[in-house]
């Protein structure tokens, strides 16, 4: 079946950026006609063939990357092209375009600041930043100076330990994207003007292709800069990780002290040591260790690692993908973040170490679109290591293949859903599957998939080099190893803190500074948007698994955001509500009306209108959980309504 595409043709930029992504994976744009007279397209630009582009349907996304990153919007030309080239129908990548939340298909202003205002962010003055930035700047979404500027609300950055924050994307011929924080009002609006100068110098001035920079340069942060240690960057690395250069550390032990951008340092630092054991022992052998270790997975389902990559390797069918979930979203997350950023190579070499446990020979790691100096990091680690031997066709000479694709998220908080991850990888609507089947069995592109998330393959080469039962060793019996847990909020010195299981969460808080100024302690949320918040009455809980199930709390991804008395919980609470409702992917009712309901429930509350009593509307929010809870089709609506309630069932936290 031919598809016809019927739309303005695309501009040659648009076309330029679109063909730098697909000319070379499927060749470059031609008609696929070797008939008689045929003029599919006045410029000739179609598919190479259906069969051939539809294969690939997995490159739409980065196709709209490109086009965003080139000319600032996705416009309706551009999609038309990429739709011919790929042979998709329109219609579904459009509704590809309008589900990530980084895409925008109507004009706009190719200087965007993306300033984050939830919850961690709001207990850091982001709802006055964002008041500030009104006041200049005019409602989000409008052009602000010459109509290059704009600035728009977003939901988290994965910034949190160094709230407020904004990320800025710069669309041009050379553009950019980076991460500010901490961040006010005015410094907002300086990079702004900056960057909109810079747009009109390089336009005065036609800088040629040839002088296109990466599209995630470097700016406005020390981590960024020099490879040796000075004391610049390493400030700035303590703020982010305050144990940075502390003894005795396991996953954040080169922290601070290895260039992440370089592979000689990652080995000089214990790096590359596991993977030749590996080889050594072999898949069963290295699966066996990793059972033997009692590792669960740390994104926050907790399901045990060896059981997971034996179901892959025993699967028949071929090949076997192995995919690293890197788009972690939650609210007050940050802590794979810090692994990518400053530790890359040992990421790279764990999923080499997975694939070969569990026969894949490609791997796809999805880092979310908000981690621009991750994606850089990542990209220069994994091009290191193919080009040291250790990632290709034959690694370390063992013979075994394996290879690693950097995919782009684009803003969709349910992509960390293992099943919407594969479809947006696979280039769609990033929309949960039902299970079963379960990935192990059908996963990405239909075969057998391992998923893990950063920390819990971060842990992998130490298993490999200790052996499987001295990591057992640590921790508890039921949550066994070292943790990263995301302390942020009210506390003096918030960041990615490294404890062994069991640490209780007083020891925590005492490690990141206690509350400052002496305040008390309102509340403490665990687990993240999606968890539940307890009070200062369990601060002797021991953060293991066992342990704060034991106080109907969990987990999750390791969040701990502290209130103090004078945070503003009923705001966080809305915030919390408005972010599922964004973020619902709109697929199954439940959560897609629920989400909304819920949050309409809290706005009457807080206004204090309620629908009769106070008590008729708890009654109602209790409702709509259980729905939720019940009958949502994946982990996002089965949670929307956790934490929420958990207030609600301490009535002191909230006066109403």
């Amino acid at each position: 079946m031919d598809l016809h595409v019927v739309a303005p043709l695309a501009s040659p930029a648009e076309r330029e950026a679109v063909d730098d992504v697909l000319t070379p994976v499927i060749g470059p744009p031609r008609s696929g006609w070797h008939g008689g007279v045929r003029d599919m397209a006045a410029d000739g630009h179609i598919a190479r063939g259906g069969h051939e582009a539809r294969s690939h349907r997995d490159l739409l996304i980065p196709a709209l990357h490109g086009i965003q990153a080139r000319i600032g919007f996705i416009s309706q030309p551009a999609l038309a092209y990429v739709c011919r080239r790929l042979t998709v129908p329109p219609a579904e990548a459009y509704g590809v375009a309008t589900f990530y939340a980084l895409f925008a298909t109507t004009p706009r202003p190719p200087v965007v600041a993306h300033v984050c205002d939830d919850i961690a962010c709001r207990l850091a003055g982001a709802e006055e930043l964002c008041g500030a930035l009104e006041r200049t700047q005019g409602h989000p979404g409008e052009s602000a100076g010459d109509g290059s500027t704009t600035w728009l609300r977003s939901p988290c950055l994965g910034q949190c330990e160094r709230a407020p924050a904004a990320l800025f994307t710069i669309a041009g011929q050379a553009p950019r994207t980076f991460a500010v924080a901490p961040v006010d009002a005015a410094g907002i609006i300086t990079r702004l003007e900056d960057a909109a100068t810079r747009i009109r110098d390089e336009s005065a001035t036609g800088s040629p292709p040839a002088a296109r920079r990466p599209v995630n340069e470097l700016v406005d942060d020390p981590r960024a800069g020099p490879a040796a240690p000075t004391s610049e960057r390493l400030a700035a690395i303590r703020a982010s990780v305050p144990q940075a250069g502390d003894e005795g550390l396991r996953l954040l032990g080169r922290i601070g002290l290895a260039d992440p951008t370089s592979l000689d340092d990652y080995r000089a630092h214990g790096g590359y040591r596991a993977l030749p054991i590996a080889l050594e022992l072999g898949p069963e052998r290295v699966i066996e260790e990793v059972s033997a270790s009692k590792l669960v997975g740390r994104g926050g389902a907790a399901f045990p690692t060896g059981r997971k990559w034996a179901a892959v390797a025993t699967q028949p069918a071929q090949p076997h993908y192995l995919v690293c979930n890197a788009d972690e979203s939650e609210p007050g997350t940050f802590k794979d973040r810090a692994l990518l950023e400053e530790d890359p190579f040992a990421v790279v070499e764990a999923m080499t170490i997975a694939g070969l446990a569990t026969g894949a020979e490609k791997g796809y790691l999805y880092v979310r679109g908000e981690y621009p100096l991750a994606e850089a990091r990542l990209a220069n680690a994994i091009a290191r290591a193919r080009d040291g031997g250790r990632l290709g066709p034959n690694i370390l000479g063992s013979g075994i293949a394996f290879d690693i694709e950097l995919r782009r998220g684009a803003g969709a908080y349910i992509c960390g859903e293992e099943t919407a991850l594969f479809e947006s990888i696979e280039g769609k609507r990033g929309e949960p599957r039902n299970k079963p089947p379960f990935p192990v069995e059908v996963g990405l592109f239909g075969k057998p998939t391992t998923v893990n998330n950063v920390e819990t393959l971060a842990n992998i080469p130490a298993i490999v080099l200790e052996g499987g039962a001295a990591f057992a060793a640590a921790g508890t019996e039921g949550s066994t190893g070292p943790k990263l847990f995301c302390l942020s909020g009210n506390v003096a010195r918030p960041g990615v803190y490294e404890v062994p299981f069991g640490t209780t969460l007083g020891e925590l808080l005492e490690l990141g500074g206690g509350v400052p100024g002496g305040r008390a302690i309102q509340t403490i949320l665990l687990g993240g948007a999606a968890g539940v918040f307890v009070g200062p009455d369990v601060l002797d809980t021991p953060l293991t698994f066992e342990g704060t199930r034991a106080i109907g709390a969990t987990l999750g991804s390791g969040v701990v955001m502290v209130f103090d008395e004078t945070a503003d919980l009923v705001g966080a609470l809305r915030r919390i509500a408005a972010f599922f409702r964004d973020e619902s992917c709109g697929q199954c009712v439940p959560c897609r009306v629920g989400s909304v309901r819920q949050e309409e429930i809290l706005a009457r509350l807080a206004a204090g209108h309620p629908n009769g009593s106070v008590a008729d509307e708890l009654a109602l929010l209790r409702d709509v959980g259980r729905a939720m809870r019940d009958a949502s089709i994946c982990g996002l609506g089965q949670t929307a309504s956790s934490a929420i309630e958990s207030v609600f069932r301490e009535p002191e936290l909230v006066s109403l």
